[in-house]
Order: structure tokens, then sequence, then C-alpha cells
């Protein structure tokens, strides 16, 4: 979270009564001074009710003056004043049933706008416009105009088009020129030379009275080369990147103790050896060991761990965690920079540059393309000045016609008409494709790696042997559940409503920072909590112990499954792919979903940065891996993976990290996503193969002077045309 500066600047005013009297522009700064923005993740947000829940709870906050939810980002952005912060509302969405991160609002700032976006669509609505009125000018020439009155028209189409190629075709002349300071000849080369050429002959034409000018055709083929470069960014523009989603994640600020004083300080100002105050509830600012107090941390987000870890005097503790039950002192070791959560987020952008340099087939395909296209309109253009005699007007013409019917019109548009026709295709399936290479890299994977805790599991604990405990010992179990908000006492609770267990009436309840709950029943001390405080002998599962006078019980616990899990590995295997498991939690919860899911191949206890090597290292061995995960943990691995997947229930850093975002709950879909990816590169293929046909065609029409630069680019527009509805054919 960063806080409103403070409204700076405040001239004095010219008269005494202004001072006295404050300006609305006084008051209205004043009262921004007060106010403060705070951003907070809300990773288990999904529908519209939540909105409302979210919004209305936040507003009844005293000093809270709006709640906004943003649903498809998991965000709520709260304007409040001053004295309200982070710490004090993540409880109440606590209470309102909402897991809550602080995210600085100040790194988030350059991913919340899409500004390319914007000025393409609005680059493509003024080539729209002209290309409507062009043409109409146009059917006036072909009508019959001739002399003045067809010169008259020229020159007004002239008016409108020219200024509208200049404004329009900026992002080809653009990238064009990038190219060719390089010494490349990209894409946008032939295209920015057609559109030049045409608008040339043109103006050209217009000045010396020519019957003929093309300036329809010139706005004609910056529209749809703009409609192509408008749709391919649309289908990246909800990737946003997950390095900054990962930085913004850090605390800004954390309690440091001093002379047993504690004040507040941006996280810059701590220095190693610094001692620092974790309340529950609070996410660990720094890296460090813990001085004082014993608590529970979750370390999910981290390591995938399901099961929270105990923490006390000398163990150490990472940038990230979140204490759950008591306050705890801790020395700091590593802050900002140094922190490990800061090291993920360096890992993450290392590996998300490394897959920004694959390049896509139409890139591929351009590569070769291009030079052949300068090759044949120079070529044309030689050959009529030899064989008119010099004759420059006719010679450019034949040049404009071939370098505009062999304009890479099609091509721009082979990809993008596909992905966003699968897209579709594969959101009603209930997936969402983030990047417009994401199909072509998924239909190249022959390896996928899993996490396992929230997402081949729900990440949500189930108790196993509830009913076989005493009716009594139930009651009591229920009893010290409730006064926990352990995500294992909080599965006891509401495995108990569901039988209808009323709780025991308990007194004296009190939670043991690090251990569990005790509690006075009937007469004898009652406990719920770990098993070295119980005195019971732990299980080799997750389990919590319960103790009612000298009986002993073990209660064990399993995550389920998601829907369609077994159906998506087994779907998997039949498509010859190998199956690998990864997880942070511990070796016994890891090996049971191995066998339930029959997968061979997997490891327990991994660290993020483990995950990440080992996606690595199958790649480095020729392997393209497809990696499906949810949590913090996962980040950088989804990132490496050649083409990565992440709930829609992931932290929003997982899902940025990721290209394609599982929207429901079931599983199923993975398999099918990577059929219709061999199918959309399949279409892609037929697509060139068509620019291709339609060149084969259409080249020597344009060679030999039968084409002008007007049915070249109608020509043009046909080829895609055609291209786009071989695309439409995957639905």
């Amino acid at each position: 979270m960063s806080l409103a500066e403070p409204f700076e600047g405040h001239s004095p005013s010219a008269c005494p009564a202004c001072v006295a009297a404050p300006s609305a522009q006084r008051i209205a700064a004043l009262q921004e001074e007060k106010r403060g923005r705070i951003m907070l993740s809300l990773p288990t947000a999904h529908c519209a009710a939540c909105m409302s829940t979210v919004e209305n709870g936040l507003q009844a906050v005293p000093g809270v003056h709006s709640a906004r939810v943003n649903l498809t980002l998991r965000r709520v952005s709260v304007d409040a004043e001053a004295k309200v912060t982070a710490e004090s509302l993540i409880p109440v969405l606590a209470g309102l049933g909402y897991e809550a991160h602080e995210l600085d609002a100040g790194l988030l700032s350059a991913t919340e706008t899409d500004k390319q976006g914007r000025d393409l669509l609005m680059r493509l609505a003024v080539a729209g416009f002209a290309m409507m009125n062009v043409m109409l000018l146009s059917v006036a020439v072909w009508s019959g105009a001739t002399d003045a009155t067809r010169d008259l028209f020229h020159w007004i189409s002239a008016a409108i088009a020219l200024p509208t190629v200049v404004f329009a075709g900026q992002p080809f002349f653009k990238s064009a020129w990038a190219s060719l300071r390089v010494g490349r000849l990209g894409m946008d080369v032939p295209i920015s030379l057609a559109i030049l050429l045409a608008s040339s002959i043109s103006l050209f034409e217009t000045i010396y009275s020519g019957h003929h000018a093309y300036f329809d055709a010139a706005v004609m083929l910056t529209f749809f080369l703009l409609a192509g470069r408008y749709l391919d960014h649309r289908t990246r523009a909800v990737a946003r990147s997950a390095a900054e989603e990962l930085a913004a994640l850090e605390v800004p600020r954390a309690l440091r103790v001093e002379d047993g004083v504690e004040t507040l300080v941006s996280i810059s100002a701590l220095q190693r050896g610094d001692l620092v105050r974790v309340r529950p509830g609070g996410r660990m600012p720094v890296d460090g060991t813990v001085v004082e107090g014993t608590s529970e941390v979750d370390r999910s987000l981290l390591t995938g761990e399901s099961l929270p870890a105990f923490v006390g005097p000398d163990t150490s503790v990472a940038a990230g965690e979140v204490n759950l039950t008591g306050p705890l002192l801790v020395r700091v070791t590593a802050a900002g920079r140094d922190s490990s959560l800061h090291r993920m987020a360096d890992l993450v952008a290392v590996a998300e540059s490394a897959k920004n340099r694959y390049t896509s087939l139409a890139e591929r395909a351009a590569r070769a393309y291009s030079p052949l296209v300068h090759l044949l309109s120079f070529s044309a253009f030689g050959f009529w000045m030899w064989q008119t005699g010099g004759d420059l007007r006719f010679a450019i013409n034949i040049s404009a016609a071939v370098l505009i019917i062999t304009c890479p019109c099609a091509l721009g548009l082979a990809v993008p008409a596909v992905v966003t026709a699968a897209s579709g295709k594969l959101f009603r399936k209930g997936l969402l494709i983030k990047d417009g290479t994401a199909l072509e890299r998924l239909a190249e994977v022959d390896t996928v790696v899993f996490d396992k805790t929230g997402t081949l599991t729900m990440g949500m604990p189930a108790v196993n042997d509830f009913e076989s405990l005493p009716h009594a010992a139930r009651g009591v179990a229920l009893g010290l559940a409730a006064a926990s908000s352990h995500p294992l006492a909080q599965a006891l609770v509401k495995a108990g409503t569901a039988l209808g267990v009323p709780p025991a009436n308990l007194t004296d309840l009190a939670e043991v920072a690090g251990y569990g709950i005790t509690g006075n029943w009937q007469g004898q001390t009652v406990r719920l909590g770990r098993a070295e405080w119980i005195g019971a002998p732990p299980l080799a599962a997750t389990a919590t112990y319960l103790a009612v006078g000298e009986a002993r019980y073990a209660l064990s616990f399993t995550d389920s499954l998601r829907p369609g899990a077994e159906a998506a590995i087994a779907a998997l295997k039949a498509q010859g792919l190998t199956v690998h498991l990864l997880s942070g939690d511990h070796a016994t919860a890891v090996s049971a979903i191995a066998d339930q899911l029959e997968i061979p191949s997997w490891q327990a206890g991994v660290l993020p940065a483990e995950k990440a090597g080992f996606v690595a290292d199958l790649q480095a061995a020729g392997r393209k891996v497809l990696m499906v995960g949810d949590g913090l943990n996962d980040t950088a691995a989804l990132a490496a993976a050649h083409v990565s997947i992440s709930p829609a229930s992931s932290l929003d850093a997982a899902r940025t990290a990721s290209d394609i975002v599982l929207l429901g709950k079931d599983m199923s879909p993975i398999a099918d996503a990577l059929r219709i990816s061999r199918q959309s590169t399949a279409r892609i293929r037929e697509n060139f193969g068509l620019s291709a046909a339609y060149n084969v065609i259409a080249v020597p029409l344009a060679l030999v002077g039968l084409a002008t630069p007007l049915i070249a680019a109608l020509a043009m527009s046909l080829s895609s045309i055609t291209v786009s509805l071989n695309a439409l054919r995957i639905k």
C-alpha cells in the first residue's frame, strides 16, 4: 500500500479574507491530505456476491470513504483516511470470509493501463472512418466523373487519406524504421512501403490529373493491417508482468523495535540486525530469525505446504509468510531487495525474459517472406523501366501493385485470427488464453509438471475420522476448534456442523501460540493441537490431536482432489505426455495423491527455486514443458516453463506468470486445451498455405501489369477475409 502524498505547493491567497475563508478547492485539497489509497489482493473473490459483500463490509469501517472490487484482477482498492491501514482492514475481510494481502499500489500502477491498446483502437477507428469516406468519393470517380470533377474528388480524397495514413500508419512506420536501423527486414517493412507507395502514386496521379488514384487502396490497406494488429494485441492484453505482481506483494512497512519502542518504518530503512514486531495475521516483511514468541506460520504461498509450520526462538522465517497465532519479535537477516521474496521476483523476471524470446510462426514466416516481397517488387520495377524505355510512372505502378498484392496482411492475420477463434472455444470450456503465442507453444508440449496443493487438490483439508470419535469427544473437539482460525480447526468446525454436532460448553478457552487451543470441560483440562503438546504419538500424515482427560485422539486430514483431475491425468497420458508431480508438501501427502492419480514421477518438499530448476533442466534436455500451478512457490516455474496454466483461484502473481487461466474448478479442460492447440497450429499452417496459394495466383497478374494498385488492395483484402473464415472453422 502506498498512501497518497500530502498536497503540496499551496500558495498563500492574495486577500486576507480568502485565507480566513478557504476556497472549495482548498477544502478539497485539505480533505485529500487526510486520505490514502490502499490496495489489497483478494485471491478467493470470484463472483458478484463477493464484490458486494467486500465493498459493503469495507465501507462500513469508520474512515473508509469508498471500496471498489476488481474481480478480474481480484483486488480491492480502498480510499480511506490516513488512520485506516491495511493491517486494520485485513481482519475485517477475514471476518467476511475473504483472505487478503496488502499490495504496493505504487508498484502496480504501471500494470493498470493499456495505452497501446487504446492507441491502436483510436488509429483503427480513424482509418475506418477515412476508408468509408474515401470509398464513397471513389465510387463517384468509378461512376464516370471526368476532368475537373474527377480531379476535385481526387484532391478531396487526398485531403482525407494522406493525414490518415500518416497518423494511423505510425505503428507500422515506427516498427519498420526500427527494423531497418538494425539491418533487418521485418514484416512491417513491406507493409510500410506498400502504404507509402500507394499514397505517393496516388498523390502523383492527382497532381498530374491522372485517371486513377489509389487513396482508397492506401487507407484500406492501413485499416486491415491495423485490425490484425489490434486483434493480436487483445490476445496479449490480459498478461501483466508477474515479477511486478510479486514485488507488489512485498510488505512496504514494518514495526521496528528500538529500546522497547515500536516505530512504523519503510522496509528500505531496515538493516541487518534490526528487530521487527510481526503481529498475528500479518505477513513477514523480512527474512529473519525469531528472537521472542511462538506461533505458527502459513508458508503455503511460498512452499505449497498445506499445514502451518511451528516457529519459536531461533527458527527462521521468510518474507511473505503469514503469522497466524502469536506475536513474534524477529531479528532481520535480509530485507527489501535481499529478501527471499524479492529474489523470487528476480527469478521470475529472468524466466519471463527467456519466454519472451519465443518467436511465433508468423514471425518466422515473415523472416523468409519479407526479402522475397522486396525482390519481386524491385525486379518488376527494373524490368518495366527497361521494357517501356524508361516510363517511370508505369514502372512504379507495377512495382506498387506487386508490393501491395504481396503485402503480408493475410500473414499478419493468420495467427491472431486463429488464436481469437480458439480462445473463444477454450473460454467456453473454462480456459482463458492470455498470450498470443500460448497455443502454438502448447501444441509443442510433451511433458506436464503439476503442483499439488490448490492445483490437483482443492487446497482445503477435510477431516477423515471425526465420526469415529466418542460423542462427547466430538463436542469437545468442535468447541475447541471454534475458538481458532487455524485451517485444520476450521475443517473440524465444518465437519462437525455438517453432522449437526453441538459444541461442548467449554470455559477458560485460550490459544497457546504455536501449539493449539486449551480449555476446561466438566472440571478437566482439554486440548486440541500439536502432538508433542498433547502428549500423543504423531501420525505420518497431516493431523491434529485431541486430549480429553487421559484419553488421546488423533484426527487425520486429507485434501480432496479437484473435479476432473483423474480424467485430466488419464487423458494427458493417453496423448503420450509424460506427467510429473512436484510439491512443497510433506512426502506422505504427496505420495498419497500421486498413487491416487497414478503419477509415478513425484517429488515432495520442493522449494520454489528447485521447481524452476527442475523445469529448466527438463527443457535443457529438449523437453517442452507445460507447468500447472497456483501458488507463489510455483510462480518462477510457471514463468520458466514453455507454457503454463494456473487456476483462477491462484494468487495474482501465479496467474500473471501463466499463459492460460483455468476459470473453473474442473481440471479436465486442460487435456482439451492441448488437443485444440494442435488444431489451432494446423489452422495457422493452413492459413499460411492459403496465403502462399493466393500469391502464386495474384503475383504473376501484378507482374505482367494486369492488376492496378486498387485491384491489388482488393485482392489483398479478399485474402485476409479468406484467412479469417478459415480460422473460424476451429469453432
